[in-house]
């Protein structure tokens, strides 16, 4: 069979819903042992785990601020610990802000940032040198569409996201010849909590934006993330996967 995880150990960063959850269970049922982490929201987190566990998948919740690099390097270190190794991190977590330019405060810039770029630094630190020793690793960083084509309105969330790009492919060029393939996936506007609070008319918009005349959904983003933790995506890396609709191309 295809994209098989068995064996395999997965950290899925933001992994208690939207995007996260579904990656969490499409890893999971794949074989792969994942451990979800989550910030704050332990009973969303319980909720996933426990539809892992129904659909015969295993894994274990991960509490841990991502922007903090000690609590990072702790929670992984606990992990591997337990399970001996992390072979796949997805660099899931992340929050937008949307504010015009002039009217962005510090705490928006140094909040946005820490979430979705100083996270996937430390926890892809954390879990470089266990891949190093086995040889074999896989990174993904969930971008987004707009770190790509850019978006009025979100000038800090696109900046954090244009930046992930730019960290895969460093990351990419530095231990590819470890077998650690660093890649990224950038969704277009995907049906979760966080495009749930959009108005009728820029839903409208949006669809209107997309060739394929419709948002995405979670599943959708959880698919391209599997197929670049497999065996079969092991000559891919320092790529951008666009999960987009075509909405950029």
């Amino acid at each position: 069979m295809l994209f098989r995880l068995e064996n395999k150990v997965a950290l899925v960063t933001g992994g208690s819903r939207g995007i996260g959850q579904a990656i969490v269970e499409r890893l999971a049922d794949s074989g792969a042992f994942v451990a979800i982490n989550y910030r704050s929201n332990q009973q969303a987190a319980l909720q996933t785990l426990q539809k892992v566990q129904e659909c015969g998948g295993d894994g274990t919740l991960l509490q841990f601020d991502v922007g903090d690099s000690e609590a990072c390097g702790e929670a992984i270190r606990d992990l591997v610990s337990q399970k001996g190794r992390v072979d796949v991190l997805v660099n899931n977590a992340g929050i937008a802000i949307d504010q015009l330019l002039a009217r962005v405060k510090p705490d928006q810039v140094s909040e946005t940032w820490r979430t979705n770029i100083d996270s996937a630094i430390w926890c892809a630190k954390a879990v470089i040198r266990k891949m190093m020793k086995n040889r074999w690793g896989r990174i993904i960083n969930v971008s987004s569409v707009v770190g790509e084509a850019g978006n009025a309105g979100q000038p800090v969330y696109s900046a954090s996201k244009a930046a992930l790009i730019g960290l895969t492919k460093t990351l990419a060029r530095e231990y590819a010849s470890r077998g650690i393939t660093v890649n990224a996936v950038a969704p277009g506007y995907i049906a979760t909590d966080m495009t749930a609070g959009l108005t009728d008319t820029a839903q409208e918009m949006i669809v209107k934006q997309t060739p394929l005349g419709r948002v995405g959904t979670p599943q959708e983003v959880a698919n391209a993330v599997l197929f670049l933790a497999s065996e079969e995506a092991s000559y891919i890396t320092g790529q951008v996967l666009r999960v987009n609709g075509g909405m950029y191309m």
